[in-house]
């Protein structure tokens, strides 16, 4: 039998073992001209798509960054600033300046300036720096239309050129947990609060009550007027793909091994981040070299520095903690003068201003953007005498969080790291291994401090609930060299036990399934490898599914023979996996529809698998007067529906299903819908894959009826701590979105196959697989 962690880690393997076999022949185009240049910069491609910036000065390798993120991704971070800096309408036309109002809206109304003066100032020359390497690059493609990406011709537009203020700027409308917000206030006004327990439980525990002086018969959609305007258009019946994360699956997964638990007797860390899959690749990898700095790994494009990866001192890696860090405030209008609300026992003005929001080819469209001491103004309602604000820790002083990427990549140990998390606002796991052997984790991020309540609702804005400023990462647990020899995280609830409650920073945390897989595969290891931490990334092991095995019905039937047989693992080509899928989403439909009254089923879309697990093997009085006949009857349904709706999607003949037949791996352009991109832009396609929400390979399919891929790991990486060149990666679908680029999608294939790819790091194992070498001159250089 194929020794599964040994096919997976193997290419790798053969890869790093004979670096001179895999060299390609190095192409060499002319010197760029690059302003704020202090000496040449040298970049070396691998033969994997990953540029290696040697610089003579670190902020020159963070141009080189900026350079190579705008060479490799232009079109995906122009069009992503335009839309952060409010400016679609002009380059798009009249339909996109509601777009851009909305955008504005979110943008930081203090002293840019003093913004800036916050920030480190080796940080900020670094930042100054990656904007004058993207400008480079915009520059370059300027004078030689050959080199600009095709969408510009397509779309008729130029790209944007950058200015280190606008990082400060454009803070983003993250809305957060306020949707939970809405939808409890509508449960209380139906007198089905309780019921949010269905959809979301409450981890930690806790108990929900309606903020005194809340009128929750008031709430509804509308109170989140400016953040419901869907995808901007792209011209008639062309809507684009909106590129936010899947909320309710976007995570990852993260682990730290110890020297004295690691066959290598050297720490090793792994991680592998969860985000939407389908369109951009979400995370450009860069290794950036100076005199002081050497850091490797996965950033976010548009954004400095290295999210997760490893320096020559340390790796580090990342996973989603909870937070919650925006509420929404109802506003009393003053009934002859809507421009003030009251609040402090008296009334005050909205803080109100005008723009007017450039578009091509019309007059400029006229906006009134207003703000309360709380936050944006995302719904005004004068003849309601009802306003809502947004209060979000993104649009605090300090938390633009631009330059915190930086700050860690310049850390050269834990110590100097807990400085550099005081420009991290956004909740974090934090995960660490140094080449001494310390491993650590630590929450970072910025905690609201709330006059009253808790989060969980809407509140009235009148001042009694109101922000009075909020606490950095020394707020939160962390932990050091544990005593297990291994620590990780998985979105899971990580609070310690006998967390105090009134620093309980969030009551979001995901199910714990990934991370009870990965802490009893990590338990059962004293000498975990590489391989082991490759194997287990792509783990396919489904607890939801082993604990509805346990509860089928006895009897006979080709369901419930397909599924007794199986294993609970859900691989890409078991057809009792696809069953199980098919059938889950069917127990979840039925389940909702038995114990959720109609009139709160428009807010109750979805069942927590534990709660559809509990009720299956605890049928209670919600299922009827017979919960035990009513469940048996649901299952009955429930398992002859899959069958069916089995057949109809993959053919009669059940030997011939596989899960990866509907689980497919698609990656599209955004504005694929567009006939000339699409037609420019070929889709990276032709496979399937296994995994599924639940599983620690967490790759998601789309709710009905699309079955495909929606999200996942997009980039991986397993760090053997001070054996770089040993460490491995992917990166999907690869690092170029330029289809003329041989790295367009060439990791899609390793991707599907969970064939990690060499992390290339020591100069010789470069050098060796050297694919281009490219040189950025200073301005003025001969």
């Amino acid at each position: 039998m194929l020794d599964r962690r040994s096919f997976l880690l193997g290419s790798a393997a053969t890869l790093a073992l004979a670096p001179a076999a895999r060299a390609t022949a190095v192409s060499v185009p002319r010197p760029t001209r690059a302003p704020g240049l202090a000496a040449p910069v040298e970049i070396v491609d691998d033969v994997h798509g990953v540029p290696h910036v040697r610089a003579a000065t670190i902020p020159d390798a963070f141009l080189g960054q900026g350079y190579v993120v705008a060479r490799d991704r232009l079109f995906q971070i122009d069009l992503a600033h335009r839309r952060a800096l409010g400016r679609l309408a002009e380059a798009f036309g009249a339909d996109f300046a509601p777009h851009d109002a909305s955008a504005r809206l979110f943008h930081y109304r203090g002293d840019l300036d003093a913004e800036l003066a916050r920030v480190p100032a080796d940080v900020l020359a670094c930042a100054r720096a990656y904007v004058a390497g993207i400008n480079a690059r915009v520059d370059e493609v300027a004078l030689d239309g050959a080199l600009l990406p095709p969408e510009y011709a397509i779309l008729g537009v130029t790209p944007l050129r950058w200015d280190v203020r606008d990082l400060v700027l454009a803070r983003g409308a993250a809305a957060g947990n306020v949707d939970d917000e809405l939808r409890r206030a509508q449960l209380a006004a139906l007198g089905l609060l309780a019921l949010d327990a269905v959809m979301a439980p409450l981890r930690p525990a806790a108990a929900l009550r309606v903020p005194e002086g809340l009128d929750v018969a008031a709430v509804s959609d509308a109170d989140l007027a400016a953040l419901d305007l869907g995808d901007p258009p792209f011209g008639p019946d062309t809507p684009t793909r909106d590129e936010r994360l899947d909320a309710a699956n976007a995570g990852s997964n993260a682990w730290t091994v110890a020297p004295s638990r690691s066959a290598t007797g050297r720490a090793i860390l792994a991680n592998d981040p969860h985000l939407g899959l389908g369109g951009f690749g979400p995370r450009h990898v860069a290794h950036l070299s100076a005199p002081g700095l050497d850091v490797i790994g996965a950033g976010a494009p548009g954004l400095p520095g290295i999210m997760q990866g490893h320096t020559d001192r340390y790796a580090f890696g990342r996973t989603n903690f909870q937070i919650d860090q925006e509420d929404l405030f109802v506003l009393e209008l003053h009934p002859a003068d809507p421009e003030r609300y009251r609040h402090g026992g008296g009334w005050k003005a909205f803080d109100t201003r005008a723009v007017a929001i450039p578009v091509k080819g019309g007059a400029p469209h006229r906006a009134t953007l207003r703000h309360s001491v709380h936050g944006a103004v995302v719904s005004h309602d004068p003849a309601r005498r009802r306003a809502t604000a947004l209060g979000s820790i993104a649009l605090q002083p300090g938390a633009s969080g631009a330059f915190a990427m930086i700050a860690i990549n310049l850390a050269r140990d834990w110590r100097e790291l807990d400085a550099a998390f005081a420009l991290h606002p956004a909740p974090t796991n934090f995960h660490y291994a140094d080449v001494a052997g310390n491993h650590g984790w630590r929450a970072i991020g910025f905690t609201p401090q709330r006059r009253r309540g808790d989060g969980l609702l809407p509140v009235p804005g009148d001042g009694r609930y109101d922000w009075t400023g909020y606490r950095d990462h020394r707020a939160l647990p962390s932990v050091y060299d544990p005593p297990e020899g291994w620590f990780a995280s998985a979105n899971q609830d990580n609070l310690p036990a006998g967390w105090p409650r009134d620093r309980v920073p969030a009551h979001s945390f995901r199910d714990p399934y990934r991370y009870e897989r990965i802490a009893a595969v990590l338990a059962t290891q004293p000498r975990h490898t590489l391989a082991d931490s490759v194997a287990l990334q792509h783990d396919t092991l489904s607890a939801p599914a082993r604990q509805l095995l346990a509860l089928l019905p006895a009897g006979a039937s080709p369901a419930l023979a397909l599924l007794r047989g199986w294993d609970a693992r859900v691989d890409g080509d078991s057809a009792a996996a696809a069953l199980f899928e098919i059938l889950w989403r069917e127990l979840g439909r039925r389940a909702l529809a038995a114990i959720v009254p109609a009139r709160a089923r428009h807010l109750v879309t979805a069942i927590a698998p534990a709660v559809l697990l509990d009720l299956l093997a605890h049928p209670d009085r919600r299922l009827g007067a017979d919960p035990v006949g009513a469940r048996d009857a649901l299952l009955a349904a429930a398992l002859a529906s899959a069958w069916d709706r089995a057949a109809v999607l993959m053919g009669p003949d059940a030997r011939t299903w596989r899960w990866d037949r509907l689980h497919r791996v698609t990656i599209r352009h955004p504005l694929a819908r567009i006939p000339a991109i699409a037609a420019a832009f070929p889709p990276i396609a032709g496979a399937g894959s296994g995994g599924d929400d639940y599983t620690v390979m967490a790759r998601w399919p789309g709710d009905g009826p699309d079955w495909r891929t929606r999200g996942g790991a997009s980039y991986l990486q397993v760090i053997d701590v001070g054996e770089w060149d040993r460490s491995l990666m992917l990166n999907l679908p690869g690092q170029s979105n330029e289809p003329r680029s041989p790295h367009y999608g060439d990791h899609y294939g390793p991707w599907v196959a969970g064939r990690m790819l060499p992390m290339l790091f020591g100069r010789a194992a470069v050098d060796s697989h050297a694919a281009a070498r490219h040189v950025l001159l200073p301005a003025g250089a001969r």
